[in-house]
Order: structure tokens, then sequence, then C-alpha cells
């Protein structure tokens, strides 16, 4: 339902950070993340200014302004037992539109498809919104809908299950839903299962069949010029489907611990990212009817877990978040360079979107940071406070009907509740001082650069 007045009741929400991956979380349990992070603490040092936070080439952003303070959670019973105070000096051209709340569950996923938007909860639920009230939904037999990507007609959910099912719009009325199927189909795992050499082994004394994950799946993305679906999983792999058929091509054991993020970007080229740290490129190239992908380097290793990627819409910048809440990002036309790291969360990076020349983070510590690209400098516009849990998970569309470039994004939390925000692309109004600021923080960014190459854990 629609809640105008923006009031949305707190989840327990407890263990903070999962230190071992390679246990499988059942769908029951509802008081962990959903991207796996390593031992490694969430909890960095802070630092507060208020001048507005900017990243280039070589030099690192402004810290946290001092409305995105948080409560450190080791003096507190639950991890967010305040409402975040109201950004009273945001500018007047981002605002809240509403809020949609369902009693259901965590909000892990959304997708949007013209005016609706898809929502995916702990509930195993996926509700269709249009308009700000409810518009249909459709039900899974299991498995907490972890992703969401829709294609034509058809939507694809990823399910804490391991499964991936398929779902089609009724062309008679795009209220219905029906599913159509699931990744792998019964089919072919009925002829996979019939040789032994299909089967590989997925955790001590234990095998399972290559073309099916072994532990949830994290993250969807798919590269809609060829019809490729990517998952990745906590299996530690990521696998390659073909939607025209529901095929498995190919499953690559992609890092040495939980994969939280896949990438497909036009060109054949995808971008993973680990619990492991780790941030690895990998490059497709069609061998018949299948595919084959290759290794093709280390963008990034750290001692924190990747929690999260995006890369801009026209497949030049690539950005990755961390559990340290930090945004690093590179340059693709520099041969991939790293271009700098946005600063301006003190909690994991959770989610990741970047629609024209904006880049949208969520996190952990309750706030969405809008940041404008300029070139390779970014600067923070301003901080969206609002929501009383982490926020999971991001969908951002243009709104058209208005004149001046405006966006609507959409937060899904933990708190159970989907915010909508109404964005304009619009530069803060004392730029010029950020800038100068920038430039007298240069010798800090080296420092931080440096210690990104090395491999060091960025604190």
């Amino acid at each position: 339902m629609y809640d105008p007045n923006n009031n949305v009741q707190r989840s327990s929400y407890a263990n903070l950070m999962h230190s071992d991956p390679n246990l499988s979380i059942g769908p029951g349990d509802d008081e962990t993340y959903s991207a796996r992070i390593s031992s490694f603490s969430v909890m960095g040092a802070s630092f507060y200014d208020d001048i507005p936070r900017i990243s280039t080439d070589g030099c690192s952003p402004m810290m946290m302004s001092p409305w995105n303070q948080v409560t450190p959670f080791a003096n507190n019973k639950t991890p967010w037992p305040h409402p975040s105070p109201p950004v009273e000096d945001a500018p007047p051209q981002n605002a809240l539109i509403g809020s949609l709340v369902r009693e259901e569950g965590h909000i892990y996923s959304l997708a949007t498809r013209g005016d609706l938007l898809y929502t995916g909860s702990d509930s195993k639920n996926i509700r269709v919104w249009k308009n700000l009230k409810e518009f249909s939904g459709f039900k899974s037999a299991s498995g907490l809908v972890k992703a969401i990507v829709i294609s034509g007609e058809k939507i694809f959910t990823g399910h804490q299950d391991g499964k991936i099912r398929v779902w089609k719009i009724s062309p008679k009325n795009t209220s219905v839903h029906k599913r159509s199927g699931s990744l792998p189909t019964l089919k072919d795992i009925f002829k996979c299962s019939i040789k032994p050499s299909n089967y590989i082994e997925v955790k001590k004394h234990r095998s399972a069949l290559w073309i099916k994950h072994s532990d949830a799946i994290s993250c969807l993305s798919m590269d809609q010029d060829q019809g490729i679906l990517y998952s990745a999983s906590w299996d530690r792999t990521f696998k390659v489907w073909r939607t025209s058929d529901s095929k498995c091509l190919e499953s690559i054991p992609a890092h040495e611990d939980a994969v939280n993020s896949v990438v497909a970007i036009t060109g054949g080229m995808v971008f993973t990212g680990s619990a492991d740290g780790t941030v690895k490129i990998w490059r497709r190239e069609i061998e018949g009817k299948g595919t084959k992908h290759f290794f093709v380097q280390t963008l990034l290793k750290q001692e924190c877990a990747v929690t999260a990627l995006a890369v801009d819409e026209k497949g030049s910048l690539v950005y990755c978040g961390s559990s340290d809440g930090l945004v690093n990002f590179w340059e693709r036309e520099k041969n991939l360079a790293h271009g700098g790291v946005l600063r301006g969360h003190k909690l994991a990076v959770l989610c990741l979107a970047a629609k024209g020349c904006l880049v949208f983070s969520g996190s952990a510590d309750k706030n969405i940071c809008i940041w404008r690209r300029d070139g390779t400098v970014h600067t923070c516009l301003s901080v969206l406070s609002g929501h009383t849990g982490p926020v999971k998970c991001l969908a951002v569309e243009e709104d058209k009907e208005k004149k001046e470039p405006r966006w609507t994004v959409y937060s899904g939390s933990l708190d159970k509740s989907v915010k909508v925000w109404s964005v304009m692309d619009q530069p803060p109004h004392d730029m010029g001082m950020g800038m100068m600021m920038q430039h007298q923080q240069g010798t800090d960014a080296d420092s931080t650069s440096d210690s990104l190459r090395s491999g060091r854990s960025m604190q």
C-alpha cells in the first residue's frame, strides 16, 4: 500500500557480518545480509566535512557530511534503533515522493519495466506496482527473491534456493504473470544427470550437476543484444544461459568465495565481484552454438568484500562498492586505469546504479548518495535519508514527463519498504569550493591510490 506519512515499522536485524561464506543461509534466516561479506569489519574510521564530496583522477573525495552520521552498531541493541534525521538542507530538487509498504519482509530486489516496478522480498512474492499503487503480483513456490531481470516479455527471478524462475507477461492482460519454467529445465537436468562426468564437487563429500547452482543466487545480469543471461551465486561460480531455449551454456568457477555481483556489457565483457575481495574481468567468445569465457585480469584485490558492481550506460566507467563503504571506479577508455574513490558512506555499500551522468550508491548506513559525474570528476549532489534499515537495492528510471532532466529513483530496504524519490541532475551551488578542497587533498589521495594498487585494504 501507499504510505503518504512515510511511517515504516522497523524490522529486527542482527548479525551484520556473515563471516562464513561456505555455509548456505536458509530461506527463513532473515537476519543476515544477502551479500556475503568476509570477516573484515564494515565499521571503518570516519571523518566529517561540510564540503561536497568529490572524486577525480588521483584525488580522493571529501568525507561525509554531518547529516550522514549514524550511531555505531556496538552501542545499540539493533543496528538502527532510531530513524535517520531529515536532511533539512538537502537541495529542493531532490524529494521523497512516497513509500511502498507491504508488511511481507525485507526488500532484496527491484526492477522496472516502463511505468511498472517489480519488487522481490523474503516472502517469496514478486509484487508489481504502478503509480505508487499495487498493480498485481505473483508468487514462487520457494526461495527468497534475490534478483529480478526483465527482458522483453520475460521476467527472470533468482532465488535463495539456487533456482532461476522464468515468468511471462500475458499479452492480453499485463497484470497477469504466468510461470513458464525454470533454469535449468527439468528436461536438461534429466539429460545431464545420466552422465557421471556432469557432476562436480561443490563441497566436501558433496557433488552436484554443473548446470545447477548449489547455493543462493546473488545477482542476475542480462546481455540484451546476445540474449544471454548471467547468474552469480554464493557457490563461487557464475553461469551463462541462452534465454531463447533456456540452455546452460557454461559454468565458470570464478572466485575463491561467494560471487556477490555480475555485470555484462556490450562487446562480450563481463565483470564479477566477490566476497574474496576481488573484481575480475572475463571475455566472452562465441564458439559454434555455445560460448566460452576467458579470464582477462583481476581489476581489484583487497581484504574487504566486494558487494556491488555497476557500469554506466555508455560502458565507459566501472564502479565497485565494498564492505568498507568505498566506491572505486575505473576508466575503460584508459585501459581500465583506476579513476578514483567515492567516499560517501560509513558502512558497507550494498547496491549501485548508474544512469545518465548520475551514480547512485545505497548502503548499510541507511542512506543513498547521489553522485554527479563530469568526465571522471564525481561530486556528491546530496544524500537521500529516510530508510530505517540498510538500503539493499536500487532502480532508476528517467522521468520523461518533466522538461528538465529528472530521474525517479526506487530504493528497497531491509526495513521492508520501497521509497520513491524524484532526483534532478543539477550540480551543487558551491561546486567551486569543493573543487578547491579536492586540489588541497591531493597528497592524501595519492597515498589512497597507492594503497589500492598494492592490494591493501582501505579503511
